[in-house]
């Protein structure tokens, strides 16, 4: 009697066990019926689990049809802007010498959006495979002309046909990439038919070995399906690749060096910085003396904001430079309009004895108003027990919160009266130091020559700080100390 061979199919383990995106337990996927991109994927857990390297592979999402990538893959996911995910790539690997990194992208997140990314990453001979899905036209967004659809193909933004004067002709990537130098291993193959797809698994089986040994960049271009903007069933569409496609864009090997190569040490060109030899280069880089005070009652979380010409961002820059100079942990951000003068902007500034894990600071501990408007666009997001500065000599109307202490400083009044109105930024700077002690007056002394580099205006910028500190001694002690000490709603000036 035979035995019996029982053959089990069974989802790959790097895949999560149920796909979530259109809601908890849902056991289907978000892509179009005889899309490529679902074969595509399972393709890719297949030889992630084949190679054991799941823990290690970071996967990384495009724009584009499979923009949802990480509610499949059980790896570590990064969703990366339009045509960036090379860019990203390069900072992984920068940081992950050990990671194994795919970047997943079409034809128009790739060769559209992101054709600098994907030049400069594949001529720098990142260690790295990306996938690139080429249904020959923009699918997410409604079927659009992209670098790779054919002559003569109507879509909606090319109604009478790919026309060569007007758009040029469709763009072989393969091509392109393997005239590089730099790249390992080039391939184009396709999932039209079911021999295509046993071929498809053993290139991108072949492009992921290629980085576990470390020999380099491999990319592969897969022909892939779009039945719903080509407007056809899905058997018709793998007609169509195979009578169309795959003659525009023939498959096969463009560059393979892989067998002439050995692995090359991440380390060697790819190696993280120390922390503190890279703090150190920042700072000689910066010229700015490290003269260490005490430390940091807290994290401050500051906003300073304002219009065009009142220093803003100069204002961000001289709090960052007290805290390099006191040698803290410091993230600076602006955010601002095209306008030189008159647009409204403002500057995030964290200064911290811990590692800054993001510059954005969406409900600051001080907030510092140089005009009205910003003080309506701000004051609600300021975090409970925070200090709000106001610019009084603009500022017409009070704070509404009571749960935050407010002082009021007639900046713009203060460095008029020293001859140099743009110096009201100088006047909230020293006055915050003055009521919160996160920095010594000296340390804001030390570095006003390094931010604001004008020599004509130094000693007035300097005097102005004088200025301030006899203004907050004077209106304190006049106000009394209930409104002095530090207790919320409090006010001053």
């Amino acid at each position: 009697m035979s035995e019996r061979t029982e053959v089990r199919f069974s989802k790959a383990k790097a895949f999560y066990d149920t796909f979530e995106r259109k809601g908890s337990g849902d056991k289907v996927t978000h892509y179009c019926p005889g899309c490529g991109h679902g074969t595509i994927q399972k393709l890719i857990a297949d030889c992630i689990d084949e190679l054991e390297i799941q823990d290690k592979t970071v996967f990384l999402s495009p724009v584009g049809c499979s923009v949802f990538s990480y509610y499949y893959y059980d790896t570590g996911n990064i969703q990366c802007s339009h045509g960036r995910a090379p860019a990203v790539a390069t900072g992984v690997r920068r940081t992950l010498p050990e990671a194994v990194i795919i970047s997943y992208q079409g034809d128009g997140d790739l060769a559209g959006i992101g054709m600098t990314e994907i030049v400069h990453a594949a001529n720098r001979g990142e260690n790295i495979t990306v996938i690139f899905v080429n249904n020959a036209i923009y699918g997410m967004t409604g079927g659009q002309m992209a670098p790779t659809t054919p002559m003569g193909q109507k879509t909606p933004t090319s109604p009478f046909g790919r026309e060569v004067l007007r758009d040029g002709r469709p763009m072989g990537m393969a091509e392109l990439i393997a005239s590089l130098s730099a790249p390992v291993y080039v391939e184009r193959c396709s999932v039209a038919t079911a021999k295509d797809v046993l071929k498809a698994r053993k290139v991108i089986l072949k492009s992921l070995q290629n980085q576990v040994d470390k020999l380099g960049f491999s990319f592969i271009e897969i022909l892939s399906p779009c039945p719903t903007n080509w407007g056809m069933d899905p058997v018709e569409s793998r007609v169509w690749m195979q009578e169309q496609l795959a003659v525009l864009f023939p498959l096969g090997v463009y560059k393979d060096v892989t067998t002439h190569l050995v692995a090359v040490d991440p380390g060697k060109f790819h190696s993280p910085m120390d922390d503190d030899k890279l703090r150190e280069l920042l700072r000689g880089a910066s010229e700015v003396p490290v003269q260490r005070s005490s430390p940091l009652p807290h994290t401050q979380l500051i906003k300073v904001a304002g219009f065009g010409g009142q220093g803003v961002l100069s204002a961000g820059e001289l709090l960052a430079t007290c805290g390099m100079s006191e040698g803290i942990q410091v993230s600076w951000l602006p955010s601002y309009g095209p306008e030189m003068r008159g647009g409204s902007a403002n500057v995030s500034v964290i200064l911290s004895e811990d590692d800054i894990g993001s510059p954005l600071v969406d409900h600051p501990n001080v907030f510092i108003a140089m005009n009205g408007p910003s003080l309506d666009a701000f004051e609600d997001a300021v975090a409970p027990g925070g200090l709000i500065l106001v610019n009084s000599a603009i500022v017409t109307r009070k704070v509404s919160r009571t749960d935050v202490r407010v002082v009021y400083i007639p900046a713009t009044e203060l460095a008029r009266q020293e001859g140099l109105l743009s110096a009201a930024n100088v006047v909230m700077v020293t006055a915050y130091l003055y009521i919160t002690k996160a920095f010594s007056i000296e340390t804001l002394r030390r570095c006003i020559p390094l931010v604001l580099r004008k020599k004509a205006y130094l000693n007035q910028n300097l005097a102005l700080v004088e200025k301030v500190l006899d203004h907050c001694v004077r209106t304190a002690g006049s106000a009394g100390s209930d409104e002095s000490d530090g207790s919320a709603g409090s006010e001053n000036g």
